[in-house]
């Protein structure tokens, strides 16, 4: 029997080797020098669930591209207000990378972002004519500015080879096409933050279970954590615990008893997709294009064909497909949902599962496709795709927040930080735009959870994030400043931006 270890002291926890905890804690050395950071990750190794290259679409999500942020309304015309928050957000993040690698804390920023254009496409009549109205809204906004509107087959060819082949142009096609995109790699920039942390004095310990979080009388937390490999469990009190544990948050926020997690539930879905193993075709395809959602699917259905850009390589992606495990993680426990089904949470899950017959439709239709039947679906976006050029790969586990709502419960696309009143803890539910939008909510725990410091802390955060506090989509000039900083910095301009090697190479 293993020993319990002595009780250790440590300024602040942060649970799970995520893109979340990473970013927190690399502000946090930024701000606070002197503070002790613990890293506690039961893998044994960083950013391997949800922030892996290979477990999400690394879209660097700002809205260019994902349809469902710019929804038709009744009258036909299109709300851009989803789109302009979450692009806003995205600059955030760039500005703190840029900081990041001109202040040493990220090496080349090519191991982790490179530009791609993002990609809106339809085909109908009734849609092309939704994209035109889309681009003339969004065209004509200071973050969206220099996006195109193309429905010339010709230059749909030009552009997308691989999906004009064989395709037939009776049928209308349009897209939305900006060259400002990019795609990101947020495992390789998850560890380039952590290792920042461990270079400046914070412990990261990999293959340490977080088991339990307990409030002590003077409002620390002791939190009990077990090596997974010796079995040897150790002991920490600690001022403050963000659990960024990705699909493993909501768990622990219950164990930690704070009132703030109860009616929150979470349902998981499991994302699968076709990965290109002909690198003849994934060199025909350089852009990440997304569609529409099939009428009645969930927002987390839209297809999407995403070239990827991983160690330097072109990949190629089409999905997702849905499968479905009680999983919350996707290396975690078929016990997962049903555990953490509480007396607070039961109503708003059972109303979901009453509202949201569509969610269900598409699981059970994703559940029965064959190897065939996905093919035919990428149809769609490749008229010729041929089965025997595409693997079938699971991607990350991703846990949809369920809220309360009246006396049922809602199913919610995006992410919630959840604080307790005191500060002294905090957590993140949901998935996307999550990873893209990483600073912004990671600033969001600063400031509700250190409301004394944080304003101390304004102008060194001023200094990462120069927007600070000022919505880019009012302030033109200073949108320019920040994108032409943030685009030098991050060598996302000019020759030489986009060096990668074909794909086989």
């Amino acid at each position: 029997m293993p020993n319990a270890a002595q009780t250790e002291t440590t300024d602040v926890v942060l649970i799970g080797a995520g893109i979340m905890s990473a970013t927190l804690g690399a502000l946090l050395r930024q701000l606070q020098p002197d503070w002790s950071i613990t890293v506690f990750e039961r893998l044994d190794a960083a950013a391997a669930e949800s922030s892996d290259p290979w477990n999400n679409a690394g879209t660097g999500h700002s809205a260019l591209c994902e349809l469902n942020y710019s929804p038709q309304k009744p009258d036909g015309s299109v709300d851009i207000g989803k789109a302009v928050d979450i692009n806003e957000r995205f600059q955030v993040s760039r500005q703190f990378w840029a900081y990041a690698v001109e202040n040493g804390i990220l090496g080349d920023p090519s191991r982790f972002i490179n530009p791609i254009p993002h990609v809106s496409f339809v085909h109908g009549a009734a849609d092309v004519e939704y994209l035109r109205k889309r681009y003339e809204a969004l065209s004509r906004h200071p973050l969206f500015a220099g996006m195109e509107y193309i429905d010339s087959p010709d230059e749909f060819a030009r552009r997308l080879p691989l999906m004009a082949r064989g395709r037939d142009f009776s049928d209308p096609i349009a897209l939305n096409w900006t060259d400002g995109g990019t795609d990101i790699n947020f495992g390789s920039l998850t560890k380039e933050l952590l290792a920042h942390i461990g270079a400046t004095g914070g412990e990261i310990a990999f293959g340490n279970e977080v088991r339990n979080l307990s409030k002590q009388r003077d409002g620390s937390w002791k939190v009990t954590v077990r090596n997974t490999r010796t079995g040897r469990r150790r002991t920490l009190v600690s001022k403050f615990v963000f659990v960024g544990a990705g699909g493993g948050a909501l768990p622990l926020l219950q164990k930690s008893g704070i009132k703030e997690i109860g009616g929150f539930a979470g349902f998981p879905v499991s994302g699968q997709f076709l990965r290109c193993t002909n690198p003849e075709l994934v060199g025909k395809h350089e852009a990440k294009v997304y569609g529409k959602a099939a009428v009645g699917a969930p927002p987390m259905s839209v297809p999407h064909l995403d070239t990827r850009i991983i160690n330097g390589k072109l990949g190629l992606l089409f999905g997702p497909y849905a499968g479905w495990t009680p999983k919350f993680l996707k290396d975690g426990s078929n016990a997962d949902l049903f555990k953490s089904i509480k007396p607070g949470n039961l109503a708003p899950m059972l109303g979901v599962g009453v509202t949201e017959l569509g969610l269900v439709k598409y699981l059970v239709t994703e559940l029965m496709k064959s190897q065939a039947g996905r093919v035919y679906t990428m149809e769609e976006f490749i008229p010729r795709a041929e089965g025997r050029d595409w693997e079938l790969i699971t991607a990350g586990q991703r846990v949809q927040t369920i809220r309360r709502k009246g006396a049922g419960g809602v199913l919610e696309l995006g992410t919630a930080v959840i604080t307790a009143q005191d500060g002294s803890i905090a957590g993140l539910l949901g998935a996307s735009p999550g990873a893209s939008t990483c600073v912004t909510a990671m600033l969001d725990v600063l400031e509700r959870c250190f409301p004394t410091e944080y304003a101390s802390w304004t102008p060194k955060l001023k200094e990462m994030v120069p927007s600070l506090g000022i919505k880019l989509s009012e302030n033109q000039a200073l949108f320019g400043e920040v994108w032409d900083w943030t685009g030098k910095a991050l060598q996302l301009t000019g020759s030489g931006a986009h060096a990668v090697l074909p794909a086989g190479a």
